[in-house]
C-alpha cells in the first residue's frame, strides 16, 4: 500500500472485517467527538487479557489507521500463531480514531493533487501543506495534562476503566527522524524484536528523542518514563503527565507503549558519535525556531483582519497558540542541554551531546515554523481579500525554501507506507507478547 486512509475508509474496512469474522469481532461506539462524530472501537477475541490500541491520536500522523487495520487482519486470521493471536486468552480492542474531528482537517493529497484521495504526500512540502495538528488543549491524549476535559479523552479514560488493559499501544508517527518507543514501564523483552524489525525495514532507531529528552533510556530507541516524583520528564509542559491517558492503565497494573515510526527517515537519527560542535548547533537551532516563528507571525499579523476568527477556525486557533509562546517554550526547553554542551569541553566527556540528539532537536526546530506556515498558507489560499495572494506568494517562498533545506540538510528519505505499517504492527505484537509474559 502506498497511501494513507481516511477515517471513513478505516471504518468501512473494520465493518467488512466484522462481517467476515462475526463470532470473533464486533464494532461499537465508545463515545462522541466535540463535533458529534462517532468514536468507534473494533474488538477481536474474548480472552481475559485486554490489549488496547489507540489510532488517530494526532491527525498529522497518518499511518496509525492503516496499522490498526493491518493488526486487526493479522489477529483475526491468526497469522503467526502465538499468545497474542490466541483469542481465547486475549481480547484486542482497537480504537479506530480517537480524534475524528482533527482527522477531517488533515487533507493529504488535496494541496498537491487537487483531490481528497488521501494519497501519501511525496515531499515535505506536500505534507506540511496539508497536515493539521491541533493545539495541545484539543489533543485527546494531551489535554488532560493541562487540565482540559474533552469528550474524546473521557471516552478513552472510560474504556481504560472498563477494560483494565494490560497494555495500551498509542500509535504515532514522526515527520522526520527514526523510530522509537516510549513506555510508562520497562518491557525488557520488547527491545530485541523492535530492533530486529527496524533493521529489516531499513528504519533507523532514534538515539535521542525530543519527546523523551530526559526519560530513562535502557536501550537504543526505547525510553521509559521516570518515577512520578521526578521533574525530568519531557521537553516542556509535562509536569502533570500522570493525568494523561498514557498513564491511566498503570492504575490497573497495565503499561502503555507509544510507538513512533518516521514518514521520512534520516540515518543521522542513530549516529551516536559526539557532535563536533553541539553548543554552536544548539544556538543555531534556537535561532532557527525563533526566527522562523517570527517570520510566519509577521505574515499572520498582516492577514489577521481578514482571516476567519480563532473561535470558528481550528487552523487559526493553532496559529495563535503557536504565536503566543510555543516557539519560545520549545527553544527554552533546550536550555539544560545548552548548559550540558557548554560544560562538556573535554573530547572524551561522556556528557557530550551526540549527533543523533542534536539531529532530533534540528527536526523540531524546522518543524514548528513549517507547521505554522502550512496552516497559514491554507487560510490565505481561501481568503477573500486583495492582499491574500501577495501574502501567500511571500510565505510560500519561505515555506518552499525551508522544506528544501530540511530534506537536503538532514538527507531525508521517504519510508514506504508498507514498511511503516509492518514495523509498527510488529512492534505492537512484540509489546503485547512482553506484557502478557509479565501479566502471567
Amino acid at each position: 500500500m502506498d497511501r494513507y486512509l481516511t477515517v471513513a475508509e478505516v471504518t468501512d474496512s473494520a465493518r467488512r472485517l466484522v462481517s467476515r469474522f462475526p463470532g470473533a469481532s464486533r464494532l461499537r461506539r465508545i463515545g462522541t467527538s466535540r463535533a458529534g462524530r462517532p468514536i468507534l472501537m473494533l474488538s477481536l477475541g474474548h480472552g481475559p487479557h485486554h490489549i488496547l490500541v489507540v489510532a488517530g491520536a494526532h491527525p498529522d500522523e497518518p499511518v496509525s489507521g492503516v496499522s490498526a487495520l493491518a493488526l486487526a487482519e493479522r489477529v483475526a486470521l491468526g497469522d503467526a500463531p502465538s499468545t497474542v493471536t490466541d483469542l481465547s486468552a486475549v481480547t484486542w480492542d482497537i480504537i479506530l480514531c480517537i480524534d475524528p474531528d482533527g482527522a477531517t482537517l488533515s487533507t493529504y493529497g488535496v494541496s498537491a493533487y487537487g483531490t481528497n484521495d488521501a494519497t501519501a504526500p511525496h515531499t515535505l512540502k506536500d505534507y506540511f501543506g496539508s497536515a493539521f495538528r491541533p493545539m495541545a488543549a484539543e489533543q485527546p491524549e494531551w489535554a488532560p495534562i493541562i487540565g482540559q476535559s474533552l469528550p474524546e479523552s473521557r471516552a478513552l479514560f472510560g474504556v481504560i476503566d472498563e477494560l483494565r488493559p494490560i497494555l495500551q499501544c498509542s500509535l504515532h508517527s514522526v515527520d522526520a527522524g527514526g523510530s522509537w518507543v516510549q513506555l510508562t514501564r520497562d518491557l525488557p523483552e520488547l527491545t530485541v524484536p523492535f530492533h530486529a524489525s527496524a533493521k529489516e525495514h531499513a528504519i533507523p532507531l532514534q538515539h535521542g528523542s525530543y519527546d523523551a529528552l530526559y526519560w530513562e533510556n535502557p536501550a537504543a530507541g526505547i525510553y521509559v518514563l521516570p518515577p512520578e516524583d521526578s521533574t525530568d520528564r519531557l521537553a516542556a509542559g509535562s509536569e502533570n503527565i500522570g493525568r494523561s491517558t498514557w498513564c491511566a492503565p498503570a492504575g490497573y497494573g497495565g503499561v502503555t507503549a507509544i510507538i513512533e515510526v518516521p514518514l521520512w527517515a534520516t540515518d543521522l537519527a542513530e549516529n551516536s558519535s559526539p557532535h563536533p560542535s553541539a553548543l554552536a548547533a544548539l544556538h543555531d537551532l534556537t535561532a532557527l525556531v525563533l526566527d522562523g516563528g517570527r517570520q510566519v507571525t509577521a505574515v499572520l499579523d498582516k492577514a489577521r483582519d481578514f482571516l476567519p476568527p480563532a473561535r470558528t477556525s481550528p487552523l487559526r486557533r493553532v496559529l495563535e497558540w503557536m504565536t503566543a509562546d510555543l516557539y519560545d517554550v520549545v527553544a527554552a526547553s533546550w536550555t539544560p542541554l545548552t548548559h550540558q554542551a557548554a560544560a562538556a569541553t573535554h573530547p572524551d566527556d561522556p556528557n557530550r551531546l551526540t549527533t543523533a540528539q542534536v539531529t532530533a532537536l534540528d527536526v523540531v526546530a524546522r518543524r514548528q515554523p513549517l507547521r505554522a506556515a502550512g496552516l497559514l498558507l491554507r487560510l490565505l489560499k481561501t481568503a477573500d481579500d486583495p492582499a491574500a495572494p501577495r501574502l501567500h506568494r511571500e510565505l510560500n517562498a519561505l515555506f518552499t525554501t525551508w522544506c528544501t533545506d530540511f530534506e537536503r540538510d538532514l538527507r531525508l528519505r521517504r519510508v514506504p507506507i508498507a514498511k511503516q505499517v509492518e514495523h509498527q504492527t510488529r512492534t505492537i505484537t512484540a509489546a503485547a507478547e512482553s506484557a502478557l509474559t509479565t501479566a502471567s
